[in-house]
C-alpha cells in the first residue's frame, strides 16, 4: 500500500510541475513562429507566381 501512495504522490507532483512550469510554453512559441513563417512564405509565393505569370504572358505575346 505504501508503494501505491508513493506512486500517486509522484504523479501528483509531476502534474503540478506541468501546470506551473513553463516547459510547454516554448513549444507553443515555436509552433506560432512556424505558422507565421508559413503564412509569409505563402504570401511571397503568391506574389512571385503573379510576377512569373506576367513575364510568361509578355514573352508569349512577343513571340506570337
Amino acid at each position: 500500500m505504501r508503494r501505491v501512495s508513493g506512486m500517486v504522490l509522484t504523479v501528483c507532483m509531476r502534474v503540478q510541475d506541468l501546470m506551473h512550469g513553463e516547459t510547454g510554453q516554448d513549444l507553443v512559441e515555436y509552433a506560432l513562429l512556424v505558422c507565421l513563417i508559413a503564412l509569409a512564405a505563402m504570401a511571397g509565393v503568391r506574389h512571385v507566381a503573379t510576377a512569373v505569370t506576367a513575364v510568361f504572358s509578355n514573352v508569349s505575346s512577343s513571340l506570337a
